[in-house]
């Protein structure tokens, strides 16, 4: 596994510090944030997963703990839209550049807006996607919101 992805090089370029975490990906996974968590040995709401959506018809990204979901209504509002829902994978795949299981909000291939659960910056450090299936990256969640330019809203159901 390359431990160096177009997220790890978009967290150095612009002087983020993490740490790499790897873990053995399990494809049949029915939550493979979940799968991520437990494989790492960290609690849910500490592991991050990175989705997709659209917010009236525009790509957006949002980061949630893996234990939680996201309300459609609420990330609608986040981004001041009427509604949301979910990217098609095979659309989350060519927008982002990633596969499914390896989706990273840094180093997509075109930047979206961004939002991240707002009770993840209760956290020192969060695990996220770090571009390929097996890998998270730990970093301060405030980092990763400043890297991303990403607002912080609650938009989990």
């Amino acid at each position: 596994m390359s431990k160096t992805t177009r997220a790890t090089q978009a967290l150095a370029k612009v002087g983020v510090s993490f740490t790499l975490h790897t873990y053995d990906y399990d494809p049949s996974a029915d939550r493979v944030g979940l799968q991520a968590a437990e494989a790492i040995g960290e609690h849910p709401s500490r592991v991050l997963k990175t989705l997709m959506a659209e917010v009236d018809g525009k790509p957006v990204c949002v980061i949630v703990p893996s234990d939680r979901e996201v309300s459609m209504k609420k990330l609608a509002s986040a981004f001041k839209g009427k509604s949301a829902a979910m990217m098609k994978p095979a659309d989350a795949e060519r927008l982002t550049g990633f596969v499914v299981g390896g989706i990273s909000p840094f180093g997509q291939k075109k930047q979206v807006p961004t939002a991240i659960e707002e009770e993840a910056l209760a956290h020192e450090a969060v695990y996220i996607n770090g571009g390929q299936r097996g890998l998270q990256v730990r970093l301060a969640p405030r980092d990763a919101m400043a890297a991303l330019k990403a607002i912080a809203a609650p938009v989990i159901a």
